[in-house]
């Protein structure tokens, strides 16, 4: 323990003397440990904020997460340094600190969701706005929280003088516990409860009000006149902004919402693991149906992806067939158009999805009310857990109807140990057909999907069919971008063994194209690509969206 009276270091802030406080020592520090615990958990919530939005608008969550993390430590290392000017004010500094950080934390959700909404579909400088924002929103962030530390350390100090270890102890032990609860606090409580928008700003309104009140209340006869009156109208004024933000976020999110999907959106709700957004499907006019922003089906092209996922597998035995994904039905109409299908499971762990394939007029008629056929039997669960207890050789058919490969949230799903227990599935004649994404935007992706089942021990026929009809056009006030479907759809028809399934047509459905020895090239680039980054070629490799 340092004794106050002992002589200040040289560069210590001209101050021998602890502060008045209008509480004991032994409770101010309590309050300013409390404080740090606070701060804390608003930091991280902010942080992980930012990866889910750029996840979810950008797609390809290892990229985001990687950029926002690096992108906030470092920043965190120069607001830390920049901090050190401002010992000698740290109540005041402190204060400014947490108010900006409030607004720019809270308010950061809302600026990248409209950003994503107004300017996405502008194409030229426009198109990566929504990356340079999130990039800009970490580096903010960072350098503001980063100078939080060395200002609460000084503010510790004021209250009692301590050794520098047992002081950075006890305040990284207040960071660190604050840490885990706002990591935990943002995906069980404010995400499924209040949502991004609200939750940020949420969260910025928390974390004001705890800065003023430490400022404000128990350091206030540090502050000045002029500091205290400017400080505390500051603050007043943010948390004005994230109120009104928070009472119109409803109607923020719904105008966003029409400007991505256009204006007849009519469901848009977060299911268990994902949002589903349904627009059109009623009075003649087509559905467009998106999980997480991505288009899943849309116009007249809805069921040309379901038929080509469904029908060439279909080609062989298909007495008991089984269905992974696939919640929203199309799947399940196109196997039970077949007559001779005695019985289908379905394996889809989102039961909101389920729910509205079911009961929504729009989606429920465009599946063929296929839920209501007596031959289906849904289970509510995740695939990869299903999988570990099925009977051996239980079906002759395995659908994988899954998110495409570059969403990590389903990297399990296309895994070397997924497709070993699909193998074990499936009778000795069976076949699997895996959507792998689209081939022309993704190659990469779709061809390590590829490498990955023959490293289970089967052999594929790789095809694709295009992914809309060329010169259809986009639903009237919806943005070409947000209404098109990929320039193709990419599938992998598999079976048990060395010997490759032969792709049959149906005359009846679109126009599947075998892929060709020039397109199989990518096959030895991808798994080059794999080998260099030091990854087993069976590896999916997550691309960029």
């Amino acid at each position: 323990m340092i004794e106050p009276h002992a002589p200040a270091r040289p560069g210590a802030p001209p101050w021998t003397a602890p502060v008045r406080l209008p509480v004991r020592p032994r409770t101010g520090r309590f309050l300013v440990l409390a404080c740090v615990f606070v701060c804390a958990a608003c930091g991280l919530v902010y942080e992980l904020e930012l990866v889910a939005f750029a996840s979810y608008l950008i797609g390809d969550s290892v990229t985001q997460a990687s950029v926002v993390l690096s992108v906030m430590v470092f920043a965190m290392g120069v607001g830390s340094l920049a901090a050190k000017r401002l010992r000698w004010h740290a109540a005041a500094g402190f204060g400014a600190i947490e108010i900006a950080l409030a607004l720019v934390g809270g308010c950061s959700a809302m600026a990248l969701y409209a950003v994503f909404a107004w300017t996405g579909g502008w194409g030229g400088i426009w198109a990566d706005g929504p990356r340079c924002l999130l990039v800009a929103f970490s580096l903010a962030i960072g350098l503001l929280v980063g100078a939080e530390v060395p200002l609460l350390m000084e503010l510790i100090q004021r209250i009692r003088r301590q050794d520098a270890g047992g002081a950075v102890a006890d305040l990284f032990a207040a960071d660190y516990v604050g840490a885990l609860v706002g990591g935990l606090a943002f995906p069980f409580l404010l995400l499924p409860f209040l949502g991004q928008l609200t939750g940020a700003l949420l969260t910025g309104a928390v974390n004001v009000l705890a800065g003023g009140a430490l400022v404000l209340g128990l350091f206030r006869r540090d502050l000045s006149r002029r500091a205290r009156w400017t400080l505390l109208p500051a603050g007043l004024a943010v948390l004005g902004v994230l109120g009104c933000a928070a009472a119109l976020a409803g109607d923020f999110e719904r105008a966003a919402r029409h400007a991505v999907y256009g204006g007849d959106v009519r469901v848009a709700v977060r299911t268990g693991g994902q949002e589903v957004v349904l627009a059109g499907g009623t009075g003649g006019r087509p559905l467009y149906l998106y999980l997480d922003g991505r288009l899943r089906a849309g116009g007249r092209d809805a069921l040309r992806r379901p038929e080509a996922l469904v029908q060439p597998a279909l080609s062989g035995p298909h007495a008991r067939v089984l269905i992974l994904g696939g919640g929203d039905g199309l799947a399940a109409r196109e196997v039970l158009r077949h007559r001779d299908v005695r019985r289908v499971d379905l394996v889809e762990p989102d039961a909101g999805l389920t729910r509205l394939a079911r009961r929504d007029p729009g989606l429920s008629r465009l599946n063929g009310h296929a839920y209501a056929d007596p031959r289906l039997r849904l289970t509510t669960q995740d695939a990869f857990t299903w999988l570990r207890g099925a009977p051996a050789g239980a079906y002759d058919v395995l659908i994988a109807d899954l998110p495409d490969p570059g969403v990590t949230a389903g990297a399990k799903l296309y895994s070397q140990e997924f497709y070993g227990l699909a193998r074990r599935t499936l009778a000795a004649d069976g076949r699997l057909v895996v959507h792998a994404g689209p081939v022309t935007a993704r190659p990469r992706a779709f061809w390590t999907v590829a490498a990955t089942l023959r490293a289970a021990g089967f052999a594929t026929t790789p095809y694709r069919v295009p992914g809309r009809d060329p010169g259809f056009p986009a639903a009237p006030g919806r943005p070409a971008d947000a209404a098109r479907a990929p320039d193709d759809w990419g599938f992998l028809l598999a079976a048990p063994g060395a010997t490759a399934p032969r792709l049959r047509l149906d005359p009846r459905g679109p126009r599947p194209r075998t892929l060709t020895e020039d397109d199989l090239a990518s096959d030895a680039r991808a798994a080059a690509a794999t080998r260099i980054a030091g990854l087993p070629a069976s590896t999916l490799v997550h691309p960029r969206y």
